[in-house]
């Protein structure tokens, strides 16, 4: 690859723009070039010199430019001959060469502060903002020029963003259909064979080669007849559909980077939160047992999407799935609020949808961590309680580096409530009284090494490093049976843009 302090090569037919100028190498169906492209929008707007070399052909390119809305000049490299002159192991590759022709600085792969970085070296204030939705940093696709096929021959690009895929294999096959499914596409749980007339009963007249989404980590496509093959393996029923769609697009939101909680080897896996009438109209569990899998419903919703991340994603344990102890809702990990009997309006209505829409809701999470608390009939003492219990997530010393779910039990939530607070005032409340002691930071261990980076706050007259970022780093819901004085504290994976955010689609 050029480095800094070399020539840039220079164009032949179309020359290279005098002055400082921003070279940058992007593929067509790379996620991370297209997460790219708003940025050097910004920066072609500021009247900054960008220049694009897409590795594909013309038409494709002139496809990208469409669909990005590229605001900046792309030119094609179809045959990759200035992809070997630069030889960037990676897109998006970025060049920025100053009016010497030198290259005065490179980065592969999408970073924000390497964006800001080119910006400042083109004179520009900081275009990448810290929780603008993308995440912190992400890694590219290899370079195409890196990739001959047979002969030489540079192989036709994946398109990531067709909205037509191919129909779903018809496989014929002699042995028990419920011992091959077992070995071919389950977990370790029976499935139901997905029949041509199971499958299209589940599609319901949808087209079936309609693309859905591409599923990470290795992005397989999802079409409406790949998606209900899933469906009825987990055993849904097709009204399930009118959820799962969303669900599907949810869970390849950049946002919530399923590529990371899919390839990480913490716990973490996606929990489903459901909202709003479809609670009732599919039968979902809010109530008793609600994490215990006691309705076809939960059961079904999070088993097909983990089939789905298994089949289709490629995120199978001990290939992809690194996990070190896994989680139980790798099987399935779906809950409802229990909206009835929540004292404050729920989660989808204080994330701005309405009460008559119905939502799901995903969060990268560890398994529930229980709160037991029988004795204290006061606000302050039941928040008290699950604070110590939030003190623990990720690691009882690492500050700033999750999130939280909490889910209140009904008794809980009547005695918060009963005390005047609000949901906001709970969650302040919990903020602000959740932290670890300095004294903890006595021997060596996780976070012992960041504590310049953290708050120091007192809780009840002890010096303490704040727990969590702000009080939107934690959110409440209301669930369970009505008899009961006991809550669970879910904690997430990595948060913010480095890690995953919380998401919310409408279902139909």
């Amino acid at each position: 690859m050029i480095e800094v302090g070399q020539k840039a090569p220079e164009f032949s037919t179309d020359p290279m723009p005098r002055g400082t100028c921003l070279l940058v190498f992007l593929e067509a169906d790379c996620p991370t070039c297209r997460l790219t492209i708003p940025y050097l929008n910004k920066l072609a707007k500021q009247s900054a010199r960008v220049r694009g070399i897409c590795q594909d052909s013309e038409p494709v390119v002139r496809q990208f430019v469409e669909q990005t809305s590229a605001e900046f000049p792309i030119g094609v490299d179809e045959d990759l001959r200035l992809s070997r002159a630069y030889d960037p192991k990676a897109v998006p590759a970025f060049f920025l060469i100053g009016a010497n022709q030198q290259v005065m600085r490179t980065q592969i792969g999408f970073d924000k502060d390497e964006l800001n970085a080119f910006a400042a070296g083109m004179g520009i204030e900081p275009i990448a903002g810290p929780y603008d939705g993308n995440p912190q940093r992400k890694p590219g696709c290899s370079s195409r020029h890196l990739e001959p096929s047979d002969g030489g021959l540079t192989p036709e690009p994946l398109n990531l963003h067709g909205i037509v895929g191919e129909r779903a294999s018809r496989i014929d096959v002699a042995e028990d259909p419920y011992e091959y499914c077992f070995r071919a596409f389950g977990d370790p749980l029976p499935v139901v064979p997905p029949t041509v007339e199971r499958v299209e009963r589940m599609m319901q007249g949808l087209e079936p080669t309609q693309v859905i989404a591409r599923i990470p980590p290795c992005y397989g496509v999802a079409t409406v007849e790949k998606v209900a093959a899933n469906a009825v393996m987990a055993g849904c029923v097709p009204e399930m559909m009118r959820v799962l769609l969303p669900l599907v697009r949810a869970v390849c939101d950049e946002r919530f980077n399923a590529h990371g909680v899919q390839a990480t080897t913490h716990f973490a896996t996606p929990l489903i939160i459901v909202n709003g009438p479809v609670r009732l109209d599919l039968g979902f569990a809010y109530g008793q047992n609600v994490f215990g899998n006691v309705a076809r419903a939960n059961s079904t919703l999070g088993r097909a999407l983990q089939l789905i991340l298994r089949n289709l994603g490629g995120a199978r344990p001990d290939g992809i799935d690194m996990s070190a102890l896994g989680n139980p809702g790798k099987f399935s990990y779906c809950i409802a609020e229990n909206e009835e009997a929540s004292p404050w309006e729920p989660l989808h209505v204080e994330l701005g949808f309405q009460p008559e829409q119905s939502t799901i809701t995903l969060f990268a999470a560890e398994a529930p961590h229980g709160v037991s608390e029988h004795v204290s009939r006061s606000a302050r003492g039941v928040l008290k309680a699950i604070a110590r219990a939030l003190a623990t997530v990720w690691s009882y010393r690492v500050c700033l580096a999750a999130e939280a779910l909490v889910v209140l039990g009904i008794e809980h939530a009547k005695t918060i409530h009963r005390d005047g607070l609000s949901k906001q005032d709970a969650c302040e409340f919990l903020f602000g009284n959740t932290g670890i002691p300095l004294r903890a930071y006595d021997d060596e261990g996780d976070g012992t090494r960041q504590t310049h980076l953290y708050r120091e706050i007192t809780i009840d007259g002890e010096r303490c490093y704040q727990k969590f970022r702000s009080p939107e780093s934690i959110r409440i819901i209301v669930s369970g049976g009505a008899a009961g004085k006991f809550s669970a504290v879910v904690g997430s994976w990595a948060a913010g843009p480095r890690g995953s955010q919380m998401v919310t689609y409408p279902c139909p």
